[in-house]
């Protein structure tokens, strides 16, 4: 996450390796974005938290351990999604069988967030993607 100095708000929640937490990711994220008055770009944010959400899940979360979701809201109009786990390293973007039903998440999070990527933690990983984005004037 970028330094506290450049944010304006942020949100952090850790989830438990269970199928249901991905909706309720996806949940405080609508929330999230609602008490912060970001309505742009809201259903492009919440597809790629279930996907991160999804694939932490499925490819990084050990048993008995959590995934974490943090949401930032920087001073320079963006919204940075992360997702940490704490499973082995590197991702890929498949190409997936056009008949096949799984492998298509990474693939959505490019095409739908501004910038996106992956850095090493101790243990695991962290996804993250950035939006640009204009919080309404109430």
């Amino acid at each position: 996450m970028n330094s506290p100095a450049q944010l304006l708000h942020s949100r952090t929640a850790l989830y438990p390796r269970d199928r249901r937490s991905v909706a309720v990711a996806r949940d405080l994220t609508r929330v999230t974005l609602t008490d912060w008055g970001v309505t742009e770009r809201s259903d492009d944010v919440l597809l790629c938290v279930s996907e991160l959400a999804t694939n932490a899940l499925l490819h990084g979360v050990p048993p008995h351990r959590c995934f974490r979701l943090d949401l930032a809201l920087l001073v320079d109009g963006v919204l940075r999604v992360e997702v940490h786990d704490s499973g082995p390293g590197e991702i890929r973007t498949p190409a997936p069988a056009p008949e096949s039903e799984h492998g298509r998440g990474l693939l959505l999070v490019a095409a739908l967030a501004d910038d996106w990527g992956m850095r090493e933690r101790d243990p695991g990983k962290v996804v993250w993607c950035d939006f640009a984005i204009r919080p309404s004037e109430d």
